[in-house]
């Protein structure tokens, strides 16, 4: 099938230059980027689980702080600096 893309000058002439290194044609060269692009698509890479880190020491709140209260944590953020 034959088609019309309108492409940047300067990435017309790598690929062009590409093409003639690599003894091929810039149609087949494109043909080969566009199946890259579209099997990427298709198959993203699969995401494992991720493992959030965990504090496991000692330590909290200040005896007689509510962590219920945006207002008493904002104070005690102020009362430390």
């Amino acid at each position: 099938m034959k088609t019309t893309l309108d492409l940047n000058d300067q990435l017309l002439a790598d690929a062009k230059a590409l093409a003639a290194q690599q003894r091929t044609t810039l149609t087949r060269l494109i043909e080969e980027g566009l199946q890259l692009r579209l099997r990427a698509t298709a198959n993203p890479a699969p995401h494992g689980r991720v493992r959030l880190p965990v504090f496991k020491g000692r330590g909290g709140l200040v005896e007689g702080m509510n962590p219920l209260s945006n207002k008493a944590l904002l104070e005690a953020l102020d009362d430390d600096a």
